[in-house]
């Protein structure tokens, strides 16, 4: 069988973390949301593509760095209605490199950037995915869900009020 462009497989971009770093190289492409198995169960919907852009970069410290820069529209399950929620992501984040030792010893700190252990093989996928991950809204919902949720809530039957009222008839 003979695979249309549209539906071969696209080669993913890997970098060697340190050299690209070192060098100042820069790389830019996009990647169809469908690619992102981790994201799968958060998503409405799979289609559509992530841009993104890495630059190697020293970060205030000299130390080697990749700023990623990823935008997209994503469609979000809302949490209460389960329909699609349109989201948003525009992150740029500068990424430290480091060993596991050197990321290890250094004491963590909340406002420090984010570190990242460098590989001579770094799927770009897998760096924009987590970047994607940590822009998401922890349960993620519609503005006007909290009304219909409260309504649905006050029309609820509830299985115990007569039992509470025959109680009530015996004391």
């Amino acid at each position: 069988m003979i695979l249309s462009a549209p539906f071969m497989p696209q080669p993913q971009p890997v970098i060697d973390g340190f050299e690209f770093a070192s060098a100042g190289a820069s790389l830019r492409g996009a990647l169809a949301i469908r690619d992102f198995p981790r994201l799968h169960d958060m998503l409405a919907r799979h289609e559509g593509e992530v841009a993104y852009e890495v630059e190697g970069v020293r970060d205030e410290r000299g130390r080697p760095a990749l700023r990623l820069k990823v935008r997209t529209r994503l469609d979000l399950r809302c949490q209460r209605c389960l329909e699609a929620l349109p989201f948003e992501v525009q992150a740029d984040e500068v990424l430290v490199l480091g060993t596991q030792a050197e990321i290890d010893a250094e004491p963590a700190d909340v406002h420090a950037a984010d570190r990242v252990v460098a590989a001579k093989e770094m799927p770009v996928r897998e760096l924009v995915e987590d970047e994607l991950i940590l822009a998401l809204p922890y349960a993620p919902r519609h503005a006007g869900c909290s009304a219909r949720a409260s309504t649905d809530a006050a029309e609820k039957v509830l299985p115990f009020a007569a039992l509470r009222g025959l109680m009530r008839g015996k004391h």
